[in-house]
């Protein structure tokens, strides 16, 4: 059986989050690449009950899907809402069948502009609605804390009163320290408080641009200070090992607190893509980074 990269810490394997640059559109392209270059999983989208049939069948395991239709799960329309969770029950059990269940989600309202306490309350009703579907299945949400506009559940205060009002197994964490990292959330203790609701983990980090956040500080965007791709005026995502993130410490904690699943690198970083060079190049230098963590 051909090696493919795993962690030095844990042995948790090692894959990435498929993206939509024209290279990795093309799965079986993008299939090829991937079993030639010893990644071991690939993170879905929407499409995850077609491709990951060619996936499995290809010798690699699925990291995670993307959950449909996000913002519809939690929305204040009753209908829309149940409607979005009869189309993911069936999605979920299409994948479960693929042995795919992670399902990815960012915690976005459908009115980023009502107040944050009363869209929790919405956040809530939709997670206690999809819970049974997931938990038949033996599957789990798996939320990401990117705090993109309302983000309801992003920092240590929301995932706690998630678990507390919906204390479902099917309830999880999609660890994504970069996030954290822009945030000033310590990454690591936030890993000892959850490490137990965590079933899947972005391989992202983010550098903190100290002569920037001199020019600028945190409350002000810049003038004259130029923003990056991927990232704002002081900080910007990068691949594993060219940010703060201490990989080595959070392995080590996932791996004493049992964790099972794998590491996907999402690939947002200025200096890698916009080229099928240098987003491969990207992704093969997160591995090998990963690979002596």
């Amino acid at each position: 059986m051909t090696q493919t990269f795993t962690t030095r810490t844990g042995n948790f394997p090692i894959g990435f989050r498929r993206g939509g640059s024209a290279w990795q559109k093309d799965l079986d392209g993008l299939l090829a690449w991937s079993k030639s270059n010893a990644f071991a999983c690939i993170d879905l989208g929407g499409d995850a009950a077609q491709a990951g049939v060619k996936i499995v069948s290809a010798g690699l395991k699925i990291g995670s899907v993307d959950l449909l239709q996000g913002k519809d799960v939690i929305s204040a329309d009753k209908a829309k809402r149940a409607d979005a969770i009869a189309k993911n029950a069936a999605f979920i059990e299409a994948c479960a069948r693929l042995g795919a269940h992670n399902f990815f989600a960012v915690v976005l309202p459908e009115n980023p502009a009502a107040p944050r306490a009363e869209n929790f309350k919405l956040v809530l009703a939709g997670m206690q609605e999809l819970a049974p579907a997931l938990e038949k299945h033996g599957s789990r949400i798996v939320i990401e804390g990117w705090p993109g506009p309302g983000a309801l559940c992003c920092n240590p205060e929301t995932y706690r009163a998630l678990f507390r009002e919906v204390p479902s197994p099917a309830m999880g964490i999609n660890y994504d320290p970069s996030h954290l990292i822009r945030m000033g959330i310590d990454p690591i203790r936030f890993l000892n408080e959850f490490a137990d609701r965590v079933h899947h983990v972005h391989g992202k980090d983010c550098e903190l641009i100290s002569e920037a956040l001199y020019e600028v500080g945190h409350e002000q965007g810049g003038i004259f200070t130029p923003g990056h791709r991927f990232g704002g005026n002081v900080w910007r995502y990068t691949i594993p090992g060219h940010g703060q993130m201490r990989w080595p410490q959070a392995f080590a904690i996932l791996k004493q607190r049992g964790y099972q699943g794998m590491v996907s690198i999402e690939l947002e970083d200025e200096n890698f893509n916009g080229s099928t060079a240098g987003e491969q190049a990207g992704l093969l230098h997160g591995a090998r980074f990963l690979a002596g963590c």
